[in-house]
């Protein structure tokens, strides 16, 4: 007979079976399982895991399986051990990446975590700084008697709503390719004001400057005016009007007149533009516009007499004049002489809407008394032995209205104890004196705002641009809500519910966002990132070099006015004095 072979199971062993047809007794099994031993030592096997049972009881044989199949299965085996080892490796390396970078990136450069906040300085800071170059591809400005013709600007308001209408005018000449004449300066507002540009602000410094950017002069030359067939056209644009409206409508009346007024320029100019005019107002804002020389000088002495008490102050700029609270319309619990007396100062604008008082104030519209700003400061962190310079005018109510702000930090200085003779001569004239605040307030470890106005909105923006600086706005909605249930509360839970609610109010990177709010307050486009590149991991990472500033100090600018002199600007002044003003301009029309 012929002998058949074939592979089987047995115990977990597949091995060759010789069947040679014939029943089997007791010995000639001895000799099998000998025969599969010696099998095993001559043929490659291969050892299997134990299967669970392989006996298949039909006719009382064992199932056979076929030379083809255990190929099959082999192949199919080693093709998923294959497929899983190198995947589970790729995805290994994969994480693996992804965890060192993530770790070197937290430690390194973000973390943004929860923990205790440092109430005098962002510790994240150092990771950002103020960025307002020119691109390589930013054409030069027109020569001045090759541009469309000369613009003239009205700026309205107190000093810093005028401040937003000169960077914006210096937006919009470039816009319309048009030769910028110093603007304006509004002398009809509440305060009556008759200071010029060259009594605020460094005029020859302004256009030298900006010379890389627009031409500007301190007027129209006389020769010029005298061959016009008609006085210069005045008109005045809508809020907030796109760079299209400017090219659209103002540009073809300049072309054809050749000389043009804006009046009453204040936030004229879209809050969203492209990146090349962002930065252009942030050189404009943070840079062309300098103090004089007096202004200066003063604010800075003020500043040294802070330093000289302490080594480090806050400055608040408390917004409580009649003038302000009159304009909210709102209610601080004075009776019947408060409504009158306020009421009586809001009838000035006659275009302000009925409002409820209690209504304004639960929705965070109104300004906190001193008394709750103090409260605030102290349940933020600050002590009692803590300096304050308090940047204000007139408050209301006077040195009783004071007198809680005192207590809680009797350290209580103004501009008027520091430095009240050199003060006199700048007494007349408000824009000069806000302007000496400015610089105090520009200098100090932190600001404090009490409201959302112009002057908050400039100093938050220039302090962002400058290193994030400290700058705690108060989240009056949440605040008020607690300062109304304050008796009926302990201290300490007061002071834990008011640092949850100032979050995302103290002047972190992190609450800069792009389009968010004003861009004279949030100006995103001008602050970069210090560099870090996840490729330098791969090599030798350096955490020195991804930290390295990469063309800017900020440790450079920390007094007012430094850095500009880098900017490698030509002195270009045309000669003159500065243009009559023109126009009706309002207070506070925004």
């Amino acid at each position: 007979m012929g002998v058949a072979k074939a592979w089987r199971y047995t115990g977990g062993v597949l091995v060759l079976a010789k069947n040679h047809h014939h029943h089997h007794n007791h010995k000639s099994n001895n000799l099998k399982q000998k025969n599969q031993q010696h099998l095993l030592s001559r043929h490659h096997h291969c050892l299997l895991w134990q299967p669970l049972d392989t006996e298949a009881a039909v006719g009382g044989q064992r199932r056979r399986i076929s030379w083809t199949v255990v190929c099959g299965v082999l192949l199919f085996v080693l093709g998923l051990i294959s497929f899983f080892t190198g995947h589970v490796a790729s995805d290994l390396e994969w994480y693996s990446h992804r965890l060192v970078k993530r770790r070197l990136w937290t430690h390194k450069v973000v973390r943004f975590s929860p923990g205790p906040v440092d109430i005098w300085k962002s510790k994240f800071s150092k990771f950002y700084y103020g960025c307002s170059e020119r691109s390589p591809y930013y054409a030069p400005p027109a020569r001045q008697m090759l541009s469309n013709g000369y613009l003239l600007i009205a700026a309205s308001g107190g000093l810093n709503q005028q401040r937003t209408g000169i960077t914006d005018a210096v937006v919009v000449a470039r816009i319309l390719n048009a030769t910028l004449v110093i603007p304006e300066l509004d002398h009809h507002s509440y305060w009556k004001d008759d200071s010029d540009f060259a009594n605020i602000f460094d005029v020859d410094w302004f256009i030298s400057f900006l010379a890389n950017d627009v031409p500007v002069v301190t007027r129209v030359p006389d020769k010029y005016m005298r061959s016009l067939e008609k006085p210069p056209y005045t008109m005045r644009v809508p809020r907030k009007s796109e760079p299209r409206f400017y090219l659209d409508e103002v540009l073809p009346i300049l072309l054809r007149r050749r000389v043009l007024q804006l009046t009453k320029f204040d936030y004229r100019l879209s809050s969203d533009l492209d990146e090349e005019l962002q930065r252009l107002r942030c050189r404009v804002n943070y840079h062309a516009l300098r103090f004089t020389k007096p202004i200066q000088n003063l604010g800075q002495k003020i500043v040294m007499e802070m330093r000289k008490m302490a080594t480090r102050f806050i400055a608040i700029h408390l917004r409580f004049e009649p003038d302000m609270l009159a304009f909210s319309g709102c209610y601080y619990g004075g009776g019947d002489k408060e409504r009158f007396e306020l009421g009586e100062i809001r009838k000035r604008w006659v275009t302000l809407p009925e409002t409820s008082p209690d209504g304004e104030r639960k929705r965070g519209k109104c300004p906190l008394t001193p008394h709750e700003v103090g409260l605030m400061l102290r349940a933020l962190g600050f002590e009692n032995n803590t300096y304050l310079y308090v940047a204000s005018g007139e408050i209301y109510g006077g040195d009783e209205t004071l007198k809680p702000l005192r207590e809680l930090f009797p350290n209580f200085y103004t501009k008027e104890m520091l430095a009240s003779e050199e003060l006199q001569p700048f007494l007349p004239y408000s824009s000069q004196l806000a302007a000496i605040d400015y610089i105090v307030c520009d200098e100090s470890d932190v600001f404090v705002t009490n409201n959302n106005g112009n002057m908050a909105k400039i100093l938050a923006g220039r302090r962002r641009y400058m290193g994030h600086k400290r700058t705690i706005r108060p989240n009056a909605k949440k605040l008020n809500a607690l300062f109304f249930k304050r008796e009926k509360i302990p201290w300490e839970t007061f002071a834990k519910k008011v640092k949850a609610a100032q979050q995302g109010f103290l002047g972190e990177p992190d609450e800069m966002k792009t389009g968010r709010g004003e861009f004279h307050e949030y100006p995103s486009t001008c602050i970069c990132k210090k560099p870090f590149k996840f490729s330098d991991l791969d090599s030798n990472y350096n955490a020195n070099q991804t930290l390295t500033k990469s063309s800017f100090n900020p440790e450079a600018e920390t007094e007012y006015g430094r850095n500009e002199e880098d900017q490698g600007v030509q002195i270009i002044v045309d000669g003159g004095g500065v243009v009559e003003e023109k126009g009706d301009v309002n207070f506070l029309s925004d």
